[in-house]
């Protein structure tokens, strides 16, 4: 099993177990200060990437921190099992699955949408409402400028990406064309 398969069973089970017994954006919030913690610490990073290192002296160490962090239940046991099964390498993508998991769950959409000028802030708003009342969800956005698209719109939701480029309708007219 992958990693992030790995991290994606282990993620489902925290927001299952934050939704019925505490706060699942406490819980993300929680996980990513420990995740940052480790990150921001090599040494702390290298003794958990540490096959060497017992998982027994992993879980003490990761006891210590959660000694000081005092975080929600949920949280906490999972970080201490994590380490008692020499897991803990998993942290990064588990929080990445997890932030999936709860922006599902909260019924949000990430949306990335690029185009070759600079949005305004009233034409960003449009976009984002018109994606909102196709997808039926709540969208987050994110803009980019690719001058190379010459005009229209990118958007990728997911996977899935609609391209309404310039450049993209130019390519296909061009390669229709060029079939004749």
């Amino acid at each position: 099993m992958s990693m992030r398969a790995s991290a994606a069973r282990y993620a489902r089970a925290l927001l299952d177990v934050a939704i019925t017994e505490s706060d699942p954006d406490r819980a993300e919030q929680e996980l990513a200060a420990f995740v940052d913690l480790v990150r921001q610490n090599p040494d702390l990073e290298r003794t958990f990437g540490n096959p060497v290192v017992s998982a027994a002296d992993k879980r003490a160490v990761v006891q210590q921190i959660l000694d000081r962090l005092k975080p929600a239940t949920p949280v906490g046991k999972l970080l201490v099992l994590l380490a008692s099964r020499g897991r803990l390498a998993l942290l990064p993508d588990l929080l990445d699955v997890y932030r999936e998991r709860l922006m599902e769950h909260r019924n949000v959409l990430r949306a990335e949408v690029t185009t070759a000028v600079p949005l305004s802030p009233e034409r960003t708003s449009q976009l984002q409402q018109r994606l909102a009342a196709a997808t039926g969800r709540v969208v987050t956005m994110t803009t980019k400028v690719d001058s190379s698209l010459i005009g229209g719109v990118v958007t990728r939701i997911g996977s899935t990406v609609y391209d309404g480029s310039v450049a993209t309708q130019l390519a296909k007219f061009r390669d229709r064309l060029e079939q004749r």
